[in-house]
């Protein structure tokens, strides 16, 4: 499949951007206009986030509601693999390293994305993703040993996949709000305009559907507060939280959904 896709780009410079995850590829491919990303999954991914004829879907339905993501260019699929073509979208990744005085502009809108995601209709969103798919998933990923017990965060540290699922069944919220929600909106999968600091767009959307909103929030301020990278840091967390409005934030839940995250 890679040799005929490329085939069909022939005068574009094939980069390889990232390979791993259940076997997925990324190319970035330059040289030509428009600048295109290609993404290669096989047809029954284990990380559901490589569900790249779903991907495409999503981002057809996003783009119709008005949310800025990549052009699809092309999706297709053989009995082996799966692959979508989008346009590279301009912008600046919002987890590249920002001049201090752009820092809250950036954080504020993330979090007026995530406001903009959250009010879309969620009863006309084909897609789910709520809370009894997300812990079938996580029980699927411990089953067949593919969490990353190597990369938890501190507080769990040494823990088994059996631990982490039983607290997450533990701690399960009794009530789940219904939003379209991302699914992984994290600094990296959004880019913003250099000067203005709008968002340009929305990448990475296989996870997208109508969920809890807290699951978007979850991820999003925890990365924000790793004070490990010296442009972010639990300030910029906070102000994300405010701008996006703290009264509508349950921190019990924050705190699950970032427990959950651990078994993806």
């Amino acid at each position: 499949m890679d040799s005929e896709l490329r085939n069909k780009y022939p005068h574009h410079t094939w980069t390889s951007v990232s390979e791993g995850d259940s076997g997925a590829v990324v190319y970035h491919l330059t040289g030509e206009q428009p600048e295109l990303y290609v993404k290669i999954a096989p047809n029954a991914p284990e990380n559901s986030a490589f569900d790249l004829p779903g991907e495409a879907d999503r981002l057809e339905w996003l783009a119709r509601h008005g949310v800025p993501v990549p052009r699809l260019v092309e999706r297709g699929a053989d009995a082996g693999a799966a692959w979508i073509v989008t346009e590279a979208v301009r912008g600046v990744s919002a987890a590249e390293e920002w001049p201090e005085h752009q820092r809250f502009a950036v954080v504020e809108a993330m979090a007026g994305l995530a406001r903009t995601l959250h009010d879309l209709p969620a009863d006309e969103c084909p897609f789910d993703h709520g809370l009894s798919i997300a812990l079938a998933e996580a029980r699927h990923n411990v089953a067949n040993d593919l969490v990353d017990l190597e990369d938890l965060q501190d507080q769990y540290e040494g823990w088994s996949g059996e631990q982490l699922i039983a607290e997450v069944e533990r701690t399960r919220p009794q009530q789940e709000q219904r939003a379209v929600c991302h699914g992984d909106l994290c600094p990296n999968n959004v880019l913003l305009d250099p000067e203005t600091c709008e968002v340009t767009g929305v990448i990475d959307v296989g996870r997208l559907g109508v969920a809890d909103p807290h699951s978007d929030i979850a991820l999003a301020v925890r990365e924000l507060a790793i004070d490990e990278d010296p442009w972010f840091g639990p300030q910029y967390a906070e102000r994300f939280l405010e701008h996006y409005g703290v009264q509508r934030v349950d921190k019990d839940k924050v705190a699950f959904y970032q427990l959950l995250d651990e078994l993806f």
